[in-house]
């Protein structure tokens, strides 16, 4: 491998969200969704000569980064994503927002499927509309989706929108065809817009393919509004980019006017660059990357089998995220979060951040060193084994 992910790069000190937030030093943490990797060397040159240059006025986004877009979906997701479609903003939650703004009224009904990814929730309710809970079906170790209660909720004409998480966060299942096509002709059926979140689009792994919504029909392809970025897959969120794709031109300009609303309108000179390295010259990188990583997920696997048997983590589909079910513990999600910290000094994320159906679950983030992930494992063996 031309790439060593086995490397500790020292991140306490900084200003790391994920390292920094911890009270104490001796945290492990294993939480906010940001890797412990660097990026692909590519990226670090562009962004090298990008600094060399020692001037950072306003930017104007130019065509090649157009291109790249294009060009990585069109390689890597077989989606023929056209120019004309492509708006660009500071980061997947301020594209949430500016889209439901855009698409709803105050006192509107958007649908979400529980557990899920937990700013779904303020996007919904900052934009004073109301969430409602398609639950996912929690049954033999993983999720499904309840399409009956999905098309009693979507049947209500106050309903507007789905927030499709896919792959989805925190059950890492990818979405596969079928389902994909039973919620596009529910939504279809009652004039409601899927809103799909593809932020983890890349990070999906053997015997599994991330197909983007809009690519399965032309009909889904202009009842939806997808949301991406290269952050999650490049390790990139501090450098706040992505990219909403909207067919419809006028479902498109409504949200072009409401990114300049909340003043969510321009990316800067870093981002720019950095998203067409990654795009076009990025690949080998991620290659190297979801080996390492579905090694750590194999590695967490025959851990908790072997010293956690009472504790069943998800199958990981997609993403780096994995979600435990300890419901053996008899403990809230809340209290084995604060034990861990307290006692462990290991930082996770309690399920219920992900909505009430999340109760007696936990998310750990795996995208770290091999030794971090083993001290991880341990501190949750000593505690709970």
């Amino acid at each position: 491998m031309k790439y060593n992910f086995d490397e500790i790069i020292p991140r306490r000190g900084s200003n790391s969200y994920k390292w920094d937030s911890a009270a104490k030093d001796n945290v492990l943490p294993m939480w906010v969704a940001d890797m412990d990797f660097r990026t692909a060397l590519p990226v670090i040159d562009a962004l090298q000569k990008r600094v060399a240059h020692g001037i950072f006025g306003y930017t104007k986004v130019p065509e090649s980064y157009f291109d790249s877009i294009i060009g990585w979906f069109d390689r890597r997701h077989n989606f023929a994503v056209e120019r004309e479609w492509i708006l660009f903003t500071t980061g997947v939650v301020p594209a949430l927002s500016a889209v439901i703004k855009a698409l709803t009224e105050p006192g509107d009904k958007v649908i979400v499927q529980t557990p899920v990814y937990n700013c779904f929730f303020s996007s919904i309710r900052n934009n004073g509309c109301e969430i409602v809970s398609n639950e996912l079906v929690y049954k033999n170790g993983t999720y499904s989706i309840d399409f009956d209660d999905l098309e009693q909720k979507a049947s209500d004409p106050a309903a507007k929108l789905l927030l499709l998480c896919s792959p989805h966060n925190p059950a890492g299942r990818v979405w596969n065809k079928e389902e994909l096509e039973k919620i596009g002709e529910i939504c279809l059926r009652n004039h409601v817009i899927v809103v799909s979140d593809e932020i983890h689009c890349d990070l999906v792994y053997p015997g599994h393919t991330h197909i983007p919504f809009a690519s399965v029909s032309r009909e889904f392809l202009y009842n939806s509004v997808t949301c991406t970025a290269s952050s999650k897959t490049f390790n990139l969120a501090g450098l706040q980019c992505a990219n909403i794709l909207s067919a419809d031109p006028a479902i498109k300009a409504k949200i072009d006017k409401a990114l300049n609303i909340n003043e969510v309108c321009e990316i800067n000179p870093f981002a720019v660059e950095a998203l067409i390295a990654a795009y076009n010259e990025g690949e080998e990188w991620l290659e190297e990357l979801k080996v390492y990583l579905y090694d750590n997920y194999q590695y967490l696997a025959e851990f908790f089998k072997k010293y956690l048997p009472h504790l069943p983590i998800l199958p990981l589909e997609a993403t780096y995220l994995v979600w435990v079910d300890c419901t053996a513990l008899k403990q809230t999600s809340k209290e084995i979060a604060e034990n861990l910290l307290d006692k462990e000094n290991l930082l996770i994320n309690e399920g219920t951040l992900y909505g009430d159906a999340g109760e007696g679950f936990i998310r750990i983030n795996i995208a770290t060193q091999r030794a971090n992930l083993i001290k991880g494992l341990e501190k949750i063996r000593d505690l709970y084994g």
